[in-house]
């Protein structure tokens, strides 16, 4: 476990001794995490494989996950290896039976309410609670009443602490290094004959080599998208094709680099030459939004607020059709994804249009502009931090859309 004085350094027990704190509010006896988000927030390690975090009223949690990976979970992990277990399919050591069994230990009676997290997201691998394991608990401990709670967690995690912000720093550190190698390698007629893939890899080995821990994106780990794909319109995520590059195309390159489970999300756009004036056009359009829209993000404001402003200065200047009307999504320790804020919006689990930042979030500024008619479009991502009057962009690689020939 690191220690108060790194500057990655988070106080996991005092996470810990909040989320008791609400559930005592809540009257919720035993907590049961299951989503990725919950576990790297409370575990301070990846776990990849089917996992949960069993907290008790008092005390330290214990973590469950598949016995195959316990040991480095453990070894990861600020808990001890005896609060990292395994489960395996043998009688009585299964998931469902070996957390029944160790849920029934801390209620007095096997009675009590034990808090669950179920919903639904548009990220796959959330890890909400399933309709089987939801019935196969409720079976298994008829005294309990089970309740959903993700708000408890959801809510602790929104202002980010000083080590988190910090890992995202130098997660972003990273992704700037794997951007200049990329840029290093297309100039001077190096992007001939290079595809997408292989633009992915050397980012990838780039940012490994400053420390990296993973290419986290489960949209396809580094995304590239050159010619008419950087325009798809529905096309937000670009896992790197074979496709080769052209001359007199644009180019996207979307990277991402994970440290201490902070996460690095930077987009940098290219165009091959020669281009046109058109081109620029376009592209001096999106550089300009996307610095408005640096300039505005603060505490105070909202989603709403922001999209209706920046669509208005599209509007001002002829090229609203080619925004897509969205300018953010929310970010956290490995596995928070996509929503911001609580679940309190007008449609369940998706970001409430309305939600007030406050100093001290974190999510991503993320922009997509797309001309499927005339294939060109640029992607902008960076994790920002929100102040009261201003936000610091991490990634620190320069805005602009770059001419290579």
């Amino acid at each position: 476990m690191t220690t108060s004085n790194d500057p990655y350094y988070i106080d996991f027990p005092a996470r810990i001794r909040n989320i008791q704190a609400r559930m005592a509010q809540e009257n919720i006896d035993v907590y049961l995490g299951s989503r990725l988000r919950t576990l790297s927030w409370t575990l301070d390690a990846f776990c990849p494989w089917r996992s949960f975090v069993v907290i008790p009223a008092e005390g330290l949690p214990t973590a469950f996950t598949f016995v195959i990976d316990a040991a480095r979970v453990a070894d990861d992990s600020w808990l001890d290896e005896d609060h990292v277990l395994g489960f395996v399919p043998m009688g009585g050591q299964d998931q469902i039976e070996l957390i029944v069994d160790f849920i029934k230990d801390l209620l007095p009676g096997g009675k009590g309410r034990v808090g669950i997290e179920s919903g639904m997201s548009n990220y796959l691998p959330e890890g909400n609670l399933t309709h089987y394991e939801y019935e196969r608990y409720s079976e298994a401990l008829p005294g309990c009443e089970l309740v959903n709670a993700h708000t408890i967690v959801d809510a602790l995690a929104t202002i980010k602490d000083e080590g988190t912000v910090n890992r995202f720093r130098e997660a972003s550190r990273i992704v700037d290094i794997g951007h200049q190698a990329v840029r290093d390698a297309l100039q001077n007629g190096g992007w001939k004959g290079m595809t997408e893939t292989e633009i992915a890899g050397l980012a990838a080995y780039a940012m490994r080599k400053a420390g990296s821990e993973w290419e986290w994106s489960f949209t396809g780990g580094n995304e590239i998208a050159s010619g008419y794909r950087t325009g798809l319109v529905g096309g937000a995520c670009t896992p790197a094709s074979r496709r080769e590059l052209q001359a007199g195309e644009p180019l996207m390159i979307d990277i991402h680099a994970m440290f201490k489970l902070g996460l690095g999300d930077h987009s940098h756009n290219y165009l091959i030459g020669p281009v046109t004036d058109r081109q620029w056009w376009h592209a001096n359009n999106f550089v300009d939004i996307v610095k408005l829209t640096l300039e505005n993000y603060r505490a105070g404001t909202s989603p709403a607020d922001l999209a209706e402003k920046m669509i208005g200065f599209a509007d001002e200047r002829g090229f609203s059709d080619y925004m897509v009307p969205g300018f953010e999504h929310g970010i956290g320790m490995m596995g928070d994804e996509w929503r911001i804020g609580l679940n309190d919006g007008p449609f369940p689990y998706w970001t409430n249009p309305e939600h007030v930042y406050q100093a001290g979030e974190l999510l991503i500024c993320a922009m997509q502009y797309a001309c499927p008619e005339e294939d060109i479009g640029f992607r902008y991502e960076n994790p920002i931090v929100l102040y009261e009057d201003r936000c610091e962009p991490l990634s620190l690689f320069p805005l602009s859309i770059d001419e290579i020939n």
